[in-house]
């Protein structure tokens, strides 16, 4: 390892490519520039923020590769310090994949997506699993939840990096159409109260021409 946080991503066998395929210079002068972030930036937590999901990528042991959707409140991906991510791992349907992993492979990857602003953010680090910490299970657990938690997902930031917007469709959550609607509803009742007011004036009393 040269010490660049992106080698994280950029193995050898990747640089290789990089080399073959012309973009290895770009992104060597991006690594003595500094490279990618390492720490909890305020932009980033803001964007964690306002998040709902995140795709989780973990690996066995034998580097069997698992990617699992975890959803919840915006939010729910907490900030623990500048290096450390958490959030509360729920009973579901006790397969325990991520788990498992995590119990003999600690390298994962955090994957969010904002699709009605086209951005995404991938986060490389290590995670565990934390069975013996309720008060830390407590502090990430939704009250408004039903759903029991069972432990906390610990993640430490080794590096992370913006995608550029190129290919993202944009969607809307429930939430941002309603919105949405709600602002096109009311302008809808203001043009028709104003046509109302305009057509009501147009055939007001006239005075008597006798």
């Amino acid at each position: 390892m040269s010490g660049y946080t992106s080698d994280v991503a950029f193995s050898p066998a990747v640089k290789t490519w990089q080399e073959k395929m012309g973009s290895r210079a770009g992104y060597a002068r991006m690594e003595q520039k500094g490279g990618w972030k390492d720490v909890v930036t305020p932009e980033l937590a803001a964007f964690l923020a306002e998040r709902d999901s995140f795709y989780l990528a973990t690996a066995s042991a034998e580097g069997r590769p698992y990617i699992q959707h975890r959803g919840g409140p915006k939010g729910f991906l907490r900030v623990l310090d500048e290096r450390t991510l958490a959030f509360a791992d729920f009973a579901g349907n006790k397969q325990y994949i991520s788990a498992g992993n995590l119990s003999e492979n600690d390298r994962a990857q955090i994957f969010l997506m904002d699709y009605a602003n086209r951005q995404r953010i991938k986060i490389w680090g290590r995670a565990r699993a934390v069975e013996d910490d309720p008060a830390l299970v407590e502090r990430l657990a939704d009250p408004a939840y039903k759903g029991r938690p069972e432990r906390a997902i610990v993640f430490e930031i080794a590096a992370w990096d913006v995608n550029c917007p190129q290919h993202i469709t944009r969607r809307y959550t429930e939430a941002e159409v309603a919105t949405a609607i709600g602002k096109l509803t009311a302008r809808i009742a203001e043009l028709e109260a104003e046509v109302a007011r305009l057509e009501g004036a147009a055939t007001g009393p006239r005075e008597d021409p006798g």
